[in-house]
């Protein structure tokens, strides 16, 4: 056997651990190839699969930067680095590694999919269908392709085409609990066959509880597209206990953060500052998820002059890359005292620079992260002409809106509702505190006068923005732009009021996070 017959023998021994999961196994196999010979591509390359596979994010990033040293037009590599800066925030530097990749027309479809999921990343829906589109053709039988297209299709308003998909993919993998969730979101039911047949898939016994979570949901949502009601908040129930039981929400760590925010972040703060970056083209949307943050964002972005970037992290990965702060975890009491010392000036720069390619070239555009309420004051003092617009609704419809809800990694305290209740609760007590101390620096909408009265709130709304009023923002539902958030179906339609009060239906069964908002003060 020569020796190179030994190699691929060993890689591919290495590539099938990594395929059953064993990841100890892979390591060992690549450290081995790459002791003899360190200037393996595909050993490198490997690692950072495997790392990748094990979150170890700076591990991967060293493989396939040794991978694009050695290979210079190795395509799959350069789209792993341009993933990987993406979630840093490095939009620049991802989009130079992206060009890289896309500029080697790479033939393999699993390199396709992977770069039209960072072209999603970056908001550029229209390249990432093409690269998806190209995927599917190429692998047409491929599962994932197909569920990653077809999301792309409800990020257009394309829904049926995306339900399409969606049951190509089923008719592929019977069993798949995201197609069978993706699908029950993509539509009104008309039906109970989906129900009956998700209510058949979430008995597997060997099932994980985040798999089960998917079709609980799924079943939730059509319950409720058919007036099913008690079935509906059954399933929302165990599918919440089932996504509950995967997570760990770290309660005291929260609680500790929101008090270091009320503790340290004060008036006398903030004019102590040293004056931040003039630009004024920022508009912030935030607030809790589920409480009107998408259709505020669609009203204001229809206006000529602003453009949607999205829900960008990057003002908060501008806090973690000028302090060096390593915590996986996204937001804690140690990122915001890292963040006091820190030079406003060169906070909005980054803000800024990193921002650009999403911000298109309109004079204005809108990050909508409904948590950078947590870092309201930092923007106060880094972006001191940037807008803020605050959403808020009705507690028991915001908070029930999240608990019926199945998040990707964010928002883990609304899958129980007393831990959906007490967030809440230390949410709207924060609000209240940054209201005190910074009054007239953001402009609160109420998601329930917002749909009673669209023409009244779209006007007051533009002139806190300081742009003039424009038909196309009450009539956002007609805008044709991608949104890739949970609330991508309602936006296409015109304001309405049937969300508001929903929670009524299910009092009694809500009687737990109802108890919880109010011995916190939350009426």
């Amino acid at each position: 056997m020569t020796s190179q017959t030994v190699v691929r023998k060993r890689l591919q021994e290495g590539l099938a651990a990594l395929n059953r999961g064993d990841l100890h196994r892979a390591g060992a196999i690549c450290n081995a190839l790459l002791a003899t010979q360190p200037d393996l591509v595909a050993a490198h390359f490997l690692v950072g699969l495997v790392a990748l596979e094990g979150q170890d994010r700076k591990t991967a990033f060293q493989a396939f930067s040794s991978v694009t040293r050695l290979e210079p037009t190795h395509a799959a590599a350069h789209a792993h680095l341009a993933r990987l800066l993406m979630g840093e925030g490095l939009v620049q530097r991802a989009d130079e590694a992206l060009r890289t990749a896309t500029a080697q027309n790479p033939s393999d479809p699993l390199v396709q999919d992977l770069v039209g999921t960072v072209y999603s990343m970056m908001g550029e829906y229209s390249s990432a269908q093409t690269w998806f589109e190209r995927a599917v053709d190429n692998r047409p039988n491929n599962a994932a392709f197909a569920l990653n297209l077809a999301n792309n299709h409800v990020y257009h308003g394309n829904t049926a085409a995306a339900q399409t998909l969606f049951r190509q993919v089923l008719r592929v993998e019977p069993n798949s609990p995201q197609a069978h969730w993706a699908l029950a979101g993509a539509a009104k039911a008309t039906d109970d066959q989906h129900i009956r047949e998700c209510a058949r898939q979430v008995l597997n016994p060997n099932l994980h509880p985040r798999m089960q979570a998917f079709y609980y949901y799924a079943i939730g949502k059509e319950c409720e597209d058919l007036g099913r009601w008690e079935d509906a908040f059954e399933a929302f129930t165990r599918g919440a206990a089932a996504r509950r039981s995967t997570i760990e929400f770290d309660e005291a760590a929260e609680i500790a953060m929101f008090e270091f925010l009320e503790q340290h972040f004060t008036a006398d703060w903030l004019a102590q500052c040293e004056p931040g970056h003039a630009d004024h083209s920022p508009i912030f949307v935030l607030g809790q998820p589920r409480t009107g943050t998408t259709l505020v964002e669609r009203i204001i972005s229809s206006h000529s002059a602003v453009t949607s970037a999205g829900e960008l992290q990057q003002f908060s990965l501008g806090i973690r890359r000028l302090s060096n702060y390593r915590d996986p975890k996204r937001f804690t009491a140690d990122l915001f005292a890292q963040a006091l010392t820190l030079s406003p000036q060169q906070l909005g720069g980054i803000y800024l620079e990193t921002t650009r390619k999403m911000r298109g070239d309109t004079p204005r555009f809108v990050d909508k992260l409904p948590q950078n309420y947590l870092c309201l004051p930092l923007i106060l003092a880094a972006l001191p002409n940037a807008r803020i617009v605050h959403l808020t609704r009705e507690p028991m419809d915001a908070c029930f809106a999240s608990f019926k809800q199945l998040f990707a990694d964010a928002y883990l305290h609304s899958y129980d509702q007393r831990e959906m209740a007490r967030h809440h609760a230390r949410y709207h007590h924060l609000m209240d505190v940054w209201r005190q101390r910074f009054p007239g620096r953001f402009y609160d909408i109420y998601d329930e006068a917002t749909t009673a009265d669209l023409e009244a709130t779209v006007r007051r709304l533009l002139d806190f923005l300081d742009l003039p009023f424009e038909q196309a923002c009450v009539d956002f539902h007609a805008q044709d732009t991608a949104v890739s958030t949970a609330s991508a179906a309602q936006v296409r339609e015109p304001a309405h009021t049937r969300s508001v009060g929903r929670w009524r239906r299910y009092a009694s069964q809500l009687a737990p996070m109802q108890q919880e908002l109010a011995a916190h003060g939350v009426t």
